[in-house]
């Protein structure tokens, strides 16, 4: 019986400790944009046309009427015909992250489909190579969080992950399949933890 107090009381000091330690560990967002009228990040709408492909989209910006935030609104026809298959909206980062950078966050809406987070590094030298995290989106407002070391390599010739500060641009893009895009951003940044 004593052994099973002592086992309690262990456990119960465990539970305590990690309890504690997860209410000290904060995050902190870093903001590139949220789109609002003082913004000055530029943002380019890009698709796969530039290589030959037949996707169609448009990018705008939006005011949502319930909340008065602003947005990004990214609409179009992705299609993989004649060896095409994305559009996207890039921004590019002339001094890369925070190098204690931990990941991307987004707040989203748009149309139930994946979309993906598209990272170019100092190390992506051709317009093929990037780092891809991958993410759904619903009708309701949602902020999603995408570690650094989720994002994937485009190719065996990148490193593994991504390194914070070699980051040099963002994109948000639909991606991979025939379907219609529509997705609305109205905050992206990164976010550190403690």
């Amino acid at each position: 019986m004593r052994i099973l107090g002592v086992l309690t009381g262990v456990i119960s000091t465990m539970l305590v400790c990690a309890v504690s330690a997860f209410a000290d560990s904060t995050e902190r967002n870093i903001m590139i944009d949220n789109f609002d009228a003082n913004s000055t990040v530029r943002w380019d709408y890009v698709s796969d046309q530039v290589m030959g492909g037949v996707s169609e989209g448009s990018a705008r910006l939006g005011t949502d009427n319930d909340t008065g935030d602003a947005y990004a609104h990214m609409v179009g026809d992705v299609s993989t015909a004649n060896n095409g298959g994305f559009i996207q909206l890039r921004t590019r980062l002339s001094s890369g992250a925070d190098k204690n950078a931990a990941g991307i966050y987004i707040k989203v809406r748009g149309n139930g489909q994946k979309y993906y987070i598209h990272l170019r590094t100092k190390g992506t030298m051709m317009p093929w190579q990037y780092y891809q995290g991958a993410f759904d989106v619903s009708e309701q407002w949602q902020v999603i969080r995408l570690p650094l070391d989720s994002f994937k390599p485009s190719g065996s010739w990148l490193r593994k992950t991504a390194l914070p500060k070699s980051i040099r641009s963002v994109g948000i893009v639909a991606y991979g399949r025939d379907h219609e895009a529509d997705i609305q951003v109205s905050e992206i940044g990164f976010y550190e933890e403690d």
